[in-house]
């Protein structure tokens, strides 16, 4: 299969489980990559490891966001591969989301994801991959999320009509959804063996998802085998097939923590 070795990519939320995996994985594929995130000094440290370099964004500042994609140009000649894996977990009953909380949900996980595939758009060659890290509750329910999920599905909305687009230029745009998945966002859930038995259950295959799962799908969506695009990549399992557990089930196994502690 046609690899990504020699690719120039940029992995975006760098500084979260999930990015880190994808990052070190395409390092190991042969990848140049480009590291970003909020967290400078994480940055630092995964750039030395995968032998990559780093930039710091905040992807609800646009300014930011042109930045590093112009300065992965100006380094690495290109930009050909480009994964989103920022998010922000709120996790919030509908009524008490207030407006604060819906703007700042809507920069990191709509306008900024919008306004990076424009600053990719105008760089990236023929046969460019764009991939959003999306979420299976994008396609199911989940209790006192509904900010969260509503902007996912917005953003994957968006790949599909980039997708559409710019497939005459050769370039593909998918999203993954993972499920459940042990990464700094989900801490708190796997802090109970119990919560955690309440979703497997819910796992056709039987298993909670890994950061690496994610990590194997976005090497396939960034190679040049890839002849897919427009699609959101359910990489969780089949727990779309089914459901995630009810939020009261979930509480109560979860001591003292708020609602917002758990997103």
């Amino acid at each position: 299969m046609a690899g990504i070795s020699g690719k120039v990519a940029i992995v975006l939320g760098a500084t979260g489980g999930m990015g880190q995996v994808i990052a070190r994985r395409f390092a190991r594929e042969g990848a140049r990559v480009m590291v970003s995130g909020r967290n400078l000094e994480v940055l630092r440290t995964l750039a030395g490891e995968v032998g990559g370099e780093y930039v710091p964004c905040d992807i609800g500042k646009q300014a930011d966001v042109d930045h590093l994609v112009s300065t992965t140009v100006s380094r690495f000649g290109r930009v050909d591969v480009a994964v989103n894996a920022s998010g922000y977990g709120l996790l919030k009953p509908f009524l008490d989301t207030t407006r604060e909380e819906l703007e700042e949900m809507a920069a990191i996980q709509f306008i900024g994801p919008f306004q990076f595939m424009q600053a990719l758009l105008k760089v990236m060659p023929r046969g460019g991959s764009i991939i959003q890290i999306s979420s299976a509750t994008a396609t199911i329910m989940f209790d006192s999320h509904a900010a969260y999920m509503g902007t996912k599905a917005g953003i994957d909305h968006v790949v599909r009509c980039v997708a559409n687009e710019f497939g005459e230029r050769g370039i593909r745009a998918n999203s993954i959804s993972p499920g459940l998945t042990d990464t700094p966002m989900a801490a708190l859930a796997f802090q109970s063996p119990t919560v955690v038995d309440l979703f497997k259950r819910e796992y056709p295959l039987g298993r909670i998802g890994t950061a690496e799962d994610i990590a194997e799908a976005a090497v396939w969506l960034a190679s040049d085998a890839c002849f897919v695009t427009g699609q959101n990549l359910q990489v969780n399992g089949g727990l779309t097939l089914r459901r995630n557990p009810r939020l009261s089930e979930i509480l109560p196994l979860l001591g003292s923590a708020s609602v917002e502690e758990t997103g």
